[in-house]
């Protein structure tokens, strides 16, 4: 498969096609980037269309230092910080009608009870809720390292901070969030090892690569 390098590259050199290419391979993991951050469907889509308008208008100054990927997750949470200083509000934490963020992070099974289904919809609705109420800086390291798969050091990079600050966001946001949904009544769901299992039950509407 044709890298993410040499296509930049074709770009660069005008080649629409490769940069359409780039677009398809990476859509929806910016599209899931700009919702878990803000929130709202509808204005991740805006989002996600306006970073890759700008990335593409910025290519000549896309120096490779960087992978092309955390250059556009950079871009991306530049554009998602502007939307929420414009609306100066906080993400909105509610899936879109119609979609729930549980049922699309795991497959339901044949033999799987109502119960069981109710009690993960509940479980995406509490991880939705907890996750807004954290800080910004915590929110977004959790989503980039959980969600997106990005080493300590790619985060530290897009943040703009130490790597120890990047892990001390993670450990203090997945403790934080982990007090929160035991408060919520879901502590049963909790290994004392591994908070960050319930992390990954809140998903954005879209499947994403991670």
């Amino acid at each position: 498969m044709t890298t993410d390098e040499e296509l930049v590259a074709r770009s660069r050199g005008g080649d629409l096609d490769s940069f359409n290419q780039l677009v398809l391979r990476w859509e929806r993991p910016i599209y899931a980037l700009a919702y878990r951050v803000i929130g709202r469907e509808e204005d991740a889509r805006d989002v996600a269309q306006d970073a890759f308008l700008r990335a593409f208008r910025s290519l000549h100054g896309f120096k490779g230092q960087a992978k092309f990927s955390s250059w556009l997750y950079r871009i991306t949470l530049n554009l998602c910080r502007d939307w929420m200083r414009r609306q100066r509000r906080a993400p909105f934490a509610q899936a879109p009608e119609g979609i729930d963020l549980i049922e699309l992070a795991t497959e339901s099974t044949p033999a799987e009870s109502i119960e069981d289904l109710v009690s993960r919809k509940e479980l995406g609705r509490a991880v939705a809720t907890a996750m807004s109420m954290l800080p910004e800086e915590q929110r977004t390291a959790i989503i980039l390292k959980e969600y997106h798969g990005l080493t300590f050091q790619e985060i530290a990079d897009l943040q703009g901070c130490p790597l120890s600050t990047v892990k001390t966001r993670l450990y203090q946001g997945l403790t934080v969030l982990r007090r929160q949904l035991e408060q919520a009544g879901v502590e049963s769901i909790f290994g004392v090892e591994r908070p960050r299992a319930v992390v990954r039950s809140f998903r954005s509407p879209q499947n994403d690569r991670t």
